[in-house]
């Protein structure tokens, strides 16, 4: 089965009138829209909801349920008022249902408003509805074993010929009350007369497009149009006088505004022990109806369709009142139309006799075939598959893509109607997907910048510590020498003596300091030499002093090829530094260091860890800095560390620490892990 193409759609998309449209700033992808709409002609793309103007049946559910007002329909505003403006004689039909729209209007200061926009002739469609009634009857009676379609709302006419082409001959071959009214409006006033429908009704926008050939109806106006040209042109019912409907005027036609109107102004009845006449309204009611009628599950003498409840609920209802309301409105208004015409019903029936002998009541309808082929059940697995659906269990049917079920929407997408994006579990997963990567990337961010900031600071401080060690080292040996002079001729009974020998001792200590200043900012080279890591590190192991309550253990077992490129002397120092601090953080109590050594075909991983007390968490950004020791005054220096970070980089490699001080979270203690290349070179990466 062949998958649509979005240009297959796109075509199509450009051969008809484009009904209703999306105002893309106002869409918030909540697909309501999908939800509502029966035809399945809302395309969902980048996140945007698109009718498909080929597959749009005109049903306006749409425009009704979005409540950011992004949907639009065809405005007809501005063709009218140039009609009006224009010198020939214009006709407005008004369907039934303008009682509900209209109820701070009365009828006839209604009528006397639509007379002063300039129409010339202001009709009821109702007559169009009794003389389509009459014709029902006839239809009924010559075809009595054909269930037939109702063909009244062009919304139900559009979907049989989309999505149901099979029922065609089923659809009652009878004009809409729309089309009867206007062929009669034009045979009693004149070919000339131009007609302009208002009603509650989007679809019959299309409706009258497809009887462009005929000439027959110039625009259609919905009541919410209606109001705004009101508006425009300054027209109030304070400003307007009352004024009576033109004639034929209506009997129960009235009605059709209701669902089961057509039965009951036909003189027919829906009964439910027959099942001869059946009605069903609203989108998931004629839906059902149609595919059970194309599968034969039921035979009606005649099946009565809307897709809305009742034209008093069709999309261009602007009214806000209840349903309840406006139902009782068309009702109390059919209720006295019927009182007042009592006397001139006989006169009526032989008008519509007359008009019926004069006027062509028949339409033909065609093969718009707009299903879509449907995907194998492989490929709609493997949609399912793609959107996280492996189970049955995962399909969860929650509806919040506008279909039923997860597998309407993955055949949706098959179609090229739907995107994953619009699945909200699957969206929900891709989104913590998304933020754990956001969370990795912004960690080693994070780790870079902090390298970087210890990159810069380093540098800064060898050059710092160069020029401080050059200028002190010289003077300072001078103080050394001669306190040790004065100490060796003094008596070690004097009272100076103690004071001679703190100067030196510190002296001494000062030295060391410079020593290690000096270390830090001579810049090395890296000598690569072939090593092998597992005689390494006994040889380290053997010229590394620590405590007696002190255990080391080596766990090189992981290691695969023992081979590696390093420069000998500074990785002794790095493992030198990293088991004295790690002897003097767990004294006096002593413990345990662990070194493990692991390898790929790329990299040397080294772990050193011990089960002190660990780093408190404020320190540990600073561990690396040159000078900063935690240590007791005269302990340390604060450079091991920082020499050891300096001797990984300059091997391009990194260094990292772990610790715990909380005994609740784990056992504490710290651990440094080092990477560096298996292969080195003697560049400077310092």
């Amino acid at each position: 089965m062949r998958k649509v193409s979005e240009e297959t759609l796109d075509k199509a998309d450009k051969s008809c009138l484009k009904l209703i449209t999306t105002i893309g700033d106002r869409c918030k992808m909540c697909y309501t829209c999908v939800r509502d709409c029966p035809a399945k002609a809302i395309r969902i793309m980048n996140g945007q909801a698109e009718v498909i103007a080929d597959r749009c049946v005109g049903c306006g559910n749409c425009v009704r349920v979005c409540s950011q007002n992004a949907k639009q329909y065809y405005n007809s505003i501005a063709a009218v008022k140039s009609l009006l403006a224009s010198r020939g004689k214009t006709a407005a039909i008004i369907a039934p249902s303008f009682p509900a729209e209209f109820m701070d209007i009365s009828p006839p200061r209604f009528v006397g408003m639509l007379r002063k926009c300039g129409f010339d002739i202001v009709g009821e469609v109702a007559f169009g509805a009794d003389l389509v009634s009459m014709e029902y009857n006839r239809l009924l009676a010559d075809n009595p074993q054909r269930p037939y379609i109702g063909s009244t709302c062009p919304g139900i006419v559009a979907f049989v010929e989309k999505y149901h082409p099979d029922l065609l001959e089923n659809l009652a071959p009878v004009a809409s009350p729309m089309v009867a009214a206007a062929r009669a409006i034009k045979l009693l006033h004149g070919a000339s007369t131009k007609v302009v429908f208002i009603g509650p009704c989007i679809a019959k926008k299309a409706e009258a497009q497809r009887h462009h050939d005929e000439d027959l109806i110039e625009a259609v106006l919905t009541f919410g149009e209606l109001r705004t040209l009101f508006n425009e042109l300054r027209i109030s019912r304070k400003t307007t006088e009352d004024s009576a409907f033109d004639p034929p005027r209506p009997g129960l036609g009235a009605l059709y505004a209701l669902s089961g109107g057509i039965l009951q102004s036909a003189d027919m009845r829906e009964d439910l022990l027959d099942s001869e006449v059946i009605c069903a309204d609203g989108k998931n009611n004629f839906v059902e109806a149609l595919a059970e009628l194309e599968n034969k599950s039921f035979s009606p003498k005649l099946l009565e369709l809307l897709c809305c409840k009742g034209c008093i609920a069709g999309a261009g209802m602007s009214a806000k009142t209840s349903a309840f309301a406006r139902r009782n409105a068309v009702s109390a208004y059919v209720r006295n139309r019927v009182a007042e015409d009592a006397r001139g019903a006989e006169v009526a029936e032989k008008t519509y006799d007359k008009i019926l002998d004069e006027i062509n009541m028949a339409v033909s309808f065609e093969n718009d075939d707009h299903r879509l082929p449907a995907p194998s059940d492989d490929e709609i697995k493997a949609i399912l598959k793609r959107l996280g659906k492996r189970t049955p269990e995962d399909e969860l049917d929650c509806e919040a893509c506008g279909y039923k079920t997860c597998r309407e929407h993955a055949i949706a997408i098959h179609k090229g109607l739907a995107e994953n994006e619009m699945c909200l579990p699957f969206t929900i997963e891709r989104l913590k997907d998304s933020l754990e990567e956001v969370r990795v990337s912004h960690d080693q961010l994070e780790e870079t910048k902090q390298a970087l900031f210890n990159a810069e600071k380093l540098a800064s401080m060898g050059q710092l510590s160069a020029g401080i060690a050059h200028e002190i080292n010289n003077p300072l040996g001078v103080i050394l020498l001669n306190a040790k002079i004065m100490l060796d001729f003094m008596d070690n009974k004097s009272e100076d003596y103690e004071d001679i020998k703190l100067i030196v001792e510190q002296a001494e200590r000062c030295k060391k300091i410079v020593s290690g200043l000096l270390d830090f900012a001579r810049k090395n080279k890296v000598i690569p030499q072939v090593v092998d890591i597992l005689a390494f590190i006994k040889n380290c192991m053997r010229s590394v002093i620590t405590a007696d309550n002190v255990m080391i253990n080596v766990d090189s077992s992981a290691i695969n090829d023992p081979v590696f490129e390093f420069d000998k002397d500074q990785m002794t120092q790095v493992f030198t530094n990293l088991i004295v601090n790690a002897t003097e953080a767990m004294q006096p109590k002593g413990g345990k260091i662990d070194i493990t050594l692991t390898d790929t075909p790329d990299q040397l991983r080294i772990s050193v860890a011990d089960n002190g007390p660990g780093i408190p968490e404020e320190y540990r950004n600073k561990i690396f800095e040159p000078l900063f020791t935690t240590k007791q005054i005269g302990k340390g220096t604060g450079l091991g560390l920082a020499v050891t970070y300096g001797i990984i980089k300059m091997h391009h490699g990194q260094i990292t620490l772990k610790s715990n001080t909380d005994p609740d979270a784990g056992p504490t203690g710290s651990e440094f892990i080092i990477s560096i290349p298996r292969k080195g070179d003697n560049t400077n990466a310092g």
